[in-house]
């Protein structure tokens, strides 16, 4: 083990005057807004979108799906968990049998009333579908109803594929922040 610096960035986005579309996904693809059912189905996603990415290093919980069922447990529990802003994308084509469970967002409200996104997260094979779009969507259209007018999250600086989803959305950066994580190699 040693210890390994990752930069992130905390970014914003105002919500005043924006307005949000339904979103539209393939055939076979369905939304699923959130439900305490749902936790295996969230953290399934969770853990197939962020096991071989570079925040499985940052965050331990990451790297099994018995921690990313941690994280969703620890998410789902706290008094300023959004479920109008934690959705879930799935996958079940004509004549499967199982659902594919493949994006993942929850939400949080911050003590400052602002939305805090946690964990924009759409599993390898089923990215390039505008997936990470539309959830942001529909947890940004979710904070709008419970009135807040600003949302956040943070994202590491080397993702580049995040970075540019958010700052497409209209997300700025406002801070750059350096966190330490023990690693294994």
């Amino acid at each position: 083990m040693f210890m390994e610096t990752f930069q992130r960035y905390r970014m914003e986005i105002d919500l005043r005057r924006r307005s949000y579309t339904p979103p539209v996904l393939p055939e076979g693809y369905f939304i699923e807004k959130w439900s305490p059912t749902l936790v295996d189905a969230h953290a399934t996603a969770h853990y197939m979108s962020f096991r071989d990415e570079i925040d499985a290093r940052l965050f331990e919980n990451f790297r099994t799906y018995k921690g990313c069922r941690r994280v969703m447990e620890s998410i789902m529990s706290k008094p300023n968990f959004l479920p109008d802003a934690t959705w879930l994308i799935v996958y079940q084509p004509k004549g499967a049998y199982y659902p594919e469970y493949c994006a993942t967002i929850q939400g949080l409200v911050s003590a400052g009333g602002c939305g805090a996104i946690q964990n924009v997260g759409v599993v390898p094979r089923h990215r390039g579908k505008g997936f990470g779009h539309i959830l942001l969507h529909l947890a940004l259209e979710g904070y709008q109803r419970f009135g807040l007018t600003r949302a956040d999250l943070e994202v590491t600086a080397c993702n580049e594929r995040a970075l540019h989803l958010y700052r497409s959305e209209g997300f700025q950066s406002v801070q750059l922040l350096s966190r330490v994580a023990s690693t294994r190699r």
